[in-house]
């Protein structure tokens, strides 16, 4: 379904992602850990046609990215993308947001009246329905943004860090339940960067681990146990692949503190 072959990326002359494969199958759900600065967002972002990689492509379904004009549009068209920091109209209202999002991805009119009060109630923005996005706290805006990638109903969602910015205890209960309803269905597609291994493990079907802009590890929690030699929690697979000194560091800090 989505394919990342040989993908490099710089900017400048330091390099952030190096010779990246990645292969993603119709239906899975999988989410990209890493450090601060492991090329996370670059890759999200190459995936997403934003960026062009220096070296490599992306392709989906057989249609490369940014090679023609055609395939390009044809991508945008099944693909929608929620970047960390996603950018909302204050000028608009909630539903009127939705709605413009939906046409722009041809889904009907019939179909935009019937999903977008579900969509709506599902992050308890029935009241603020009719308001500017403007007045809207930090956590409506990024519901409001999270209803917009759910109302364009594409085959392929590329979400980089979609439980932050704000949410709620009952938007990430959503959102949980949403990913989980295509995990389970399997006729959505999903690429989630996250740092909170928890939702991590509760969520995916595999997992990929960057570090320093490579691939470190790409499998299911069962396979990264493996490769790790650890039988824990994704937390602790996570920092013997990606940090295996991160422990000794808090040691020594610990024992350099003084009273």
């Amino acid at each position: 379904m989505i394919d990342v072959v040989e993908v490099n990326h710089h900017y400048g002359l330091r390099p952030v992602l190096r010779n990246v494969n990645l292969r993603i199958a119709t239906g899975e759900l999988v989410s990209i850990m890493g450090p601060n600065g492991s090329g996370k967002t670059t890759l999200m972002q190459i995936l997403a046609g934003l960026l062009s990689p220096v070296d490599g492509y992306v392709e989906f379904e057989g249609l490369r990215r940014k090679r023609t004009t055609d395939e390009e549009l044809a991508i945008r068209r099944r693909v929608v993308h929620l970047p960390a920091e996603p950018w909302t109209p204050g000028n608009r209202t909630g539903r009127e947001w939705l709605m413009g999002v939906g046409r722009v991805y041809g889904v009907s009119q019939h179909r935009l009246i019937e999903h977008i009060p579900r969509l709506l109630a599902l992050f308890h923005l029935e009241d603020q329905q009719d308001e500017l996005i403007a007045s809207y706290s930090t956590g409506q805006r990024k519901k409001i943004a999270l209803a917009a990638a759910l109302v364009a109903e594409a085959p392929v969602m590329l979400m980089d860090e979609p439980f932050a910015g704000g949410l709620d205890p009952s938007g990430i209960s959503a959102l949980k339940r949403v990913l989980n309803h295509f995990r389970t269905q399997r006729d959505v597609t999903v690429v989630m960067a996250t740092p909170v291994p928890e939702l991590v493990e509760e969520l995916s079907d595999r997992i990929a681990i960057l570090k320093e802009g490579r691939l470190l590890a790409l499998g299911t929690l069962d396979e990264l146990r493996k490769q790790s030699g650890s039988s824990g929690r994704l937390d602790d697979v996570y920092e013997r692949i990606a940090s295996p000194s991160s422990a000794d560091k808090i040691d020594q800090y610990f024992r350099e503190v003084r009273p």
